[in-house]
Order: structure tokens, then sequence, then C-alpha cells
């Protein structure tokens, strides 16, 4: 009797377990930091040996890579669907911050993760991943850029830089999550709402109908 497993089998095992590990990296990024994170910890978090992880990750750098990846893809995912769903960049743009915010507050140890891995992890050569500028485009910002430019096209929006503006809101987001002295001084709806209507006297070409909040 042949008992070995189909391949698709075998591969759906392997992105669970990948995925799994991945998860136990968040969460063990959320308690300790990156620097305190090692593998040995990643598998205490999730309950199997630090063998299983270096079988499937060469290193504590792809694992951070990959994680790194994920809580991208996994954001992305979240805000964009949620910005596509409105008619116009500006109604567009509202649901990109309302979202991004959103998702901080949904997932608080993604967003620990995320900013553990960004500002702590470095490449062999020592540059932090802040620094990096690999090629490839956040595909969030590059999300911004397009409702700035279209807002822009369509007449809603005033003219100015849209990668100045971009940097300047994405930022704006970032900070509510990686600055708890902010986050402790307000809550989710009140800087949600003033980056908004911060936002709006940035770009909208007409801001004497910008309604006070």
């Amino acid at each position: 009797m042949d008992t070995r497993r189909p391949k698709d089998e075998l591969t759906f095992i392997a992105e669970a377990r990948r995925t799994q590990i991945i998860h136990a990296a968040i969460a063990t990024l959320d308690r300790i930091g990156f620097q305190r994170t090692s593998l040995a910890q990643i598998a205490k978090e999730a309950g199997i040996s630090p063998a299983l992880i270096a079988y499937h990750f060469r290193d504590k750098n792809e694992l951070m890579d990959q994680t790194l990846m994920t809580l991208l893809a996994e954001s992305a995912e979240y805000v964009l669907r949620r910005a596509e769903q409105a008619g116009t960049p500006t109604g567009r743009l509202h649901a990109y911050i309302d979202a991004s915010l959103a998702y901080q507050s949904l997932h608080p140890q993604r967003a620990t993760a995320l900013i553990e891995i960004v500002f702590h992890a470095r490449t062999p050569d020592g540059v932090p991943y802040y620094q990096l500028a690999d090629g490839e485009e956040d595909p969030l910002e590059s999300a911004l850029r397009q409702i700035l430019a279209e807002g822009q096209r369509t007449g809603a929006f005033r003219e100015f830089h849209v990668d100045v503006a971009a940097s300047v809101i994405q930022s704006a987001i970032f900070e509510f999550a990686a600055n708890r002295t902010l986050s402790a001084k307000m809550d989710l709806e009140t800087y949600a709402a003033e980056l908004k209507r911060l936002v709006d006297r940035m770009v909208l070409k007409d801001t004497d109908r910008i309604p006070d909040r």
C-alpha cells in the first residue's frame, strides 16, 4: 500500500506550517520586541521545535523578511478593498485613512510587529530596513498616490506634489501606531476625524466648503 501523500497535500501542509510560524513571529515581536526575538522564542510561542522553523526558514532574517511581506500584504488587502468601494477621490481618500487607522486598531499585534521589523531589522550589510530603497513599491503608498493624482485630474484636488502629500498622510497614519503617547491622548475616531479635516484642507481645491468637524 502506497502511504505517500499527494504533492498538493504536502504543499498545503508546508504552507500551513509557514503561516503558523509567521503568526508566532508576529506575536513574539509584539511581546518582547525585535532584539529579543529569536527562533527559539518563536518556536516556544508556536509550540514547536526550533529545528522545525529552521526547516522552513533559513534564519531569522529570512523569517523576518517573510513576516514583513505578510504584514504589508494583509494590511494592503484590508485597506484597498475598503478604499475602492468609495465613489469619488475624496471618498476614497477618507476611506483610505479610516481603513488604515482601523486596521492598526483591530490588529495591534501586527502594527507593533511591523514597526519592530521596519525600525530594528537590518540587512547582512547592516543597513536598517527603513533606509532601503529596493525598487519594490509599497502597494498602499502607490494606491494613495493614485487617489491623489486622480483627484487632481478630476479637478477635486488642487495642485500639489503628490509624493509629498502621500508621504505626509502615510507618516500621520503610521504615527498613531508608533507613538504610544499620542494614542494615549485621544481615541481612534478623534484622530481619524482630525486627520481627515487637516488632509482636506491640504488637498481639496475648494477649502471654503469643508465643514468643521
